[in-house]
């Protein structure tokens, strides 16, 4: 079966270059479109698509909220936003609402793709880059976002190191060569610490290791 996406952008030129890139490859299809958030939230109710690709910055209702609803709603679909800056807020706020990843609206056509796909098969996307110089950034701005780090006691020491390693943008195949281990235990350990933790993916797992101190900003 093919991937049903739902686009959401307020841009009509962007939704019809959206639909052209998704279009040329028959395992993609674009079942919906939306202009604004409160729309996304009811076609996604209404369509349930696999992945809803969504701009942040929107009139009515934004990304963030809309994207926070969507999985509220318990449909099933992943949100995979898409911004113009890597250092946007509200980026940061899909992130925290539970999107699985964004990508920069410059990501070349390849990426998307490849991001969409990944993310329909559970995977978070995002450049794990990308992501720490937006944390280092907006959180070191939000103190108030800080979380209580006593929700990391669950995590045996090795646990910890993996989440560190996690929040430094680091893939399996990185961390294992850093604490020498193979491949296949460090998937193991990135397993535990979601699930410990009660986390959708490794997104999530970046920014909890923030908000709770166990990385700081510049480190």
């Amino acid at each position: 079966m093919p991937i049903t996406v739902l686009v959401v952008d307020d841009q009509e030129l962007m939704r019809a270059g959206l639909r052209m890139v998704l279009g040329a490859h028959p395992d993609l299809t674009v079942v919906g479109e939306a202009d604004n958030g409160a729309s996304a939230v009811r076609k996604a109710k209404e369509l349930v698509p696999d992945v809803v690709l969504m701009d942040v910055r929107m009139p009515v209702v934004d990304g963030v909220a809309a994207t926070s609803q969507i999985l509220e709603s318990g449909c099933g679909s992943k949100v995979l936003v898409m911004t113009t800056f890597d250092l946007d807020e509200h980026a940061l706020g899909a992130l925290r609402a539970g999107a699985s990843g964004f990508l920069l609206k410059d990501t070349p056509p390849d990426d998307l793709i490849s991001a969409i796909r990944s993310v329909a098969a559970g995977d978070a996307v995002v450049s794990p880059k990308v992501t720490k110089r937006l944390l280092d950034r907006l959180i070191a701005d939000a103190p108030g976002e800080m979380r209580d780090p006593s929700v990391l006691e669950v995590l045996t020491a090795r646990e910890r190191e993996v989440l560190e390693q996690i929040a430094a943008g680091r893939s399996n195949a990185e961390i294992a060569g850093q604490l020498f281990l193979s491949e296949a235990t460090v998937k193991t350990h990135v397993g535990r610490v979601l699930t410990k933790l009660g986390l959708r993916d490794r997104v999530q797992a970046v920014v909890l290791a923030y908000e709770t101190g166990l990385v700081r900003p510049g480190s």
